[in-house]
């Protein structure tokens, strides 16, 4: 191939290939953004808290709403657990109600909020603000088995 022979210049091909290294370009620096920000934030890298995250919000959610059973099925990580209400001797429903009913040290649970989490050995500690508290409750989820606890870690939020 002589040089008088060779493909015509086509611009539009330059085009295309340089804005596409533009946005892979893009889309490193966004992906980098966010795993920084979930670092920063306590959420970890690219926020691998937030199932454990939800799991509470979930279980706030229903404690809010008065319906027990559903927040001890969350708590257990049983749907049955009426079914099978010695396997909770050491925890019972009715412990759980004192705990989290208006009797509670929180009162009537109005509102919560997630504000931290931290991945720590075989769990999540999650920090809720419960009812606008200064000092946030940890919640503790474990990895294995998905259930809720009083949570052993407190971490600063």
């Amino acid at each position: 191939m002589t040089l008088i022979d060779a493909p015509q210049y086509d611009a539009s091909k330059d085009i295309r290939k340089r804005n596409i290294w533009i946005a892979v370009g893009v889309l490193i620096v966004a992906l980098g953004a966010v795993a920084c920000a979930g670092f920063f934030t306590g959420h970890g890298w690219f926020y691998l808290n937030v199932p454990a995250e939800h799991r509470v919000n979930n279980f706030f959610a229903a404690v809010e709403a008065k319906d027990f059973n559903r927040a001890f099925a969350i708590w257990n990580n049983d749907d049955a657990w009426q079914q099978h209400p010695d396997k909770y001797k050491d925890y019972n429903f009715g412990h759980f109600q004192v705990d989290w009913s208006n009797s509670s040290d929180y009162g009537v649970i109005t509102s919560h909020k997630v504000v931290c989490s931290l991945a720590s050995g075989s769990g999540v500690a999650v920090g809720v603000d419960i009812n606008g508290r200064v000092q946030p409750t940890f919640i503790w989820v474990q990895n294995k088995t998905h259930t809720l606890g009083f949570s052993p870690v407190e971490i600063e939020c």
